[in-house]
Formats: C-alpha cells, sequence, structure tokens
C-alpha cells in the first residue's frame, strides 16, 4: 500500500481502510501498510497522536484482518510509553483472525541528512532491540522498517531465521529515494535470495518533508515485479515461492559465507 499520511489521524486511518479492503477484494493474502502511516505530522503532536500497540489505529486494522480474512503488516505507528517525549516506532502483523503474530520495533533510527534537511529520530524514538520473523501461511517472513534497509546484515540475519519474504515499511525521503531506494531494495532481495515487498509513504507531508514513494515488490533474481506509481494506492504481485529455493540452489551465497573471518572485522 502506497500511502500520503498527513497530520490528520482519522484521514490517515479511513484511507488505509479503504485500500485494505480494496487489496483484499484483488485477491491479496498479505497487505503491507507504510511506515507511520497514521500520522505524519508536527513534532509538537506526536504525543498526542502515539498509540499502545493495540490502540485503535491498529485495534481498527485487526479487525479488518479478521472480517476480511487476510494478514495485514500495521506499516507502522508511533507507540506510546511511559514518557511522552519518547516512543517507539512499532510495526505490528496481524493474522486473518485478527490476532497479533509479531511486533517489531525499528531498530536503526535515521540520525542524517537528506537533501538540505537533517533528520534526527534519536530525538524522539527508542530504538527497538529485537530481530523479528513470523509466519504468513507457513512462509516465514522478517520485518524491518525504513532506515533498516541500509543495514544489509540485519537482512542477512533475518535470511538466516529461515525469512523468504522480507517487509520493508517505509517513508523514504525523496532527496535520498531517487538514488538509492530501489538500489537497495533490489541489493537486499538479490543478497539473501529473497522476496522484499516494500510499502512507501508518497508525496508532501507538511511544509518540509516529501517521500519518494515508488512502494515495490523484488523477487529473489532481483528483478522488479510491480512498483506502485506516483498517487497512492496498491502495487500488487503474485509471489512465486518456489523461486526462493531455485535462486538459493543457483547462488548459494548462504551456504558460502566464512563466518570464522567476519568475526575479526567485527
Amino acid at each position: 500500500m502506497q500511502l500520503n499520511s498527513r497530520a490528520d489521524k482519522a484521514a490517515n486511518v479511513a484511507a488505509a481502510a479503504e485500500l485494505v479492503r480494496a487489496a483484499a477484494a484483488a485477491g491479496a493474502r498479505l497487505i503491507v501498510l507504510p511506515e507511520t502511516w497514521t500520522f505524519k505530522g508536527s513534532h509538537a503532536a506526536l504525543s498526542d497522536m502515539a498509540e499502545a500497540v493495540d490502540g485503535p489505529s491498529n485495534t481498527l486494522l485487526a479487525g479488518l484482518a479478521a472480517e476480511l480474512g487476510v494478514y495485514v503488516l500495521a506499516g507502522s505507528i508511533y507507540e506510546s510509553s511511559d514518557r511522552r517525549d519518547r516512543f517507539a516506532n512499532a510495526s505490528v502483523l496481524f493474522d486473518p483472525g485478527g490476532a497479533p503474530l509479531a511486533v517489531y520495533r525499528k531498530i536503526h533510527l535515521f540520525d542524517a541528512v537528506a537533501g538540505a534537511k537533517a533528520y534526527r529520530e534519536s530525538n524522539d524514538l527508542v530504538a527497538g532491540d529485537e530481530l523479528v520473523t513470523a509466519q504468513v501461511d507457513g512462509v516465514v517472513v522478517g520485518l524491518t522498517i525504513c532506515y533498516d534497509l541500509r543495514f544489509p546484515e540485519l537482512y542477512r540475519a533475518l535470511a538466516l531465521r529461515g525469512a523468504r519474504i522480507i517487509l520493508v515499511p517505509s517513508a523514504f525521503t525523496a532527496a535520498t529515494g531517487r538514488d538509492h531506494w530501489e538500489v537497495l531494495l533490489r541489493a537486499r532481495a538479490i543478497e539473501n535470495g529473497c522476496f522484499v515487498v516494500a510499502a512507501g509513504q508518497w508525496g508532501v507531508h507538511g511544509a518540509d518533508r516529501h517521500c519518494y514513494g515508488h512502494s515495490m515488490i523484488v523477487d529473489p533474481w532481483g528483478t522488479v515485479l510491480a512498483v506502485a506509481p506516483d498517487r497512492v494506492g496498491l502495487c500488487e504481485a503474485e509471489l512465486d515461492l518456489g523461486a526462493v529455493d531455485r535462486v538459493r540452489e543457483q547462488l548459494p551465497v548462504l551456504a558460502h559465507r566464512r563466518t570464522e573471518l567476519y568475526r575479526a572485522w567485527d
């Protein structure tokens, strides 16, 4: 799913719910929302817009998962905590009964410069400290969020834990996305012989934030199966899961690792 979430949480949730229904009607089994799907607004409003992972927005998605009989990855929300000025960036995967299968909290925080704008997520967010996988119809999926994409060791670790699909809800900046987004998604898929499913925010959010969009599904060979145009909507593909085995047999990089050498470099 590709969204243009802004400061109006109710409007964001309504737009996402409509697209979940559209995706299910089109035959989707796994529906992936982007990062911070409920709110993209001012820093000052974060404490009012943050929710628990079982708060009203995710509860609505859980209800839709159960009603429609699909898996839904609730991209991520700002998760409230005991401190009103600190939040986690948390993603929840719901099963077709509406039960939470897994919760992942973004490990790598975006403290960087993109174009003319400096970002410092660590001012507001607390980093997660756990790698997370879950099963979708018996297929292991790995959970990541946005900036995690720049850390190949995380994706390798998820692949070694059995992940055949890795999900990447994102709000990639336009400045970095133009040059890096597709390259990184395809690289992570190729390196690990797995599918990469990346749902992005698109367009302008407030006065100074522009997200790249181009939500994308990449196969284990690195072929782009689908990419979203520059608008709110859906990016769809059917995954031939046998391709994971075929590619990993052709290019058995997971088996060829020299871990006794890598440890010396860590």
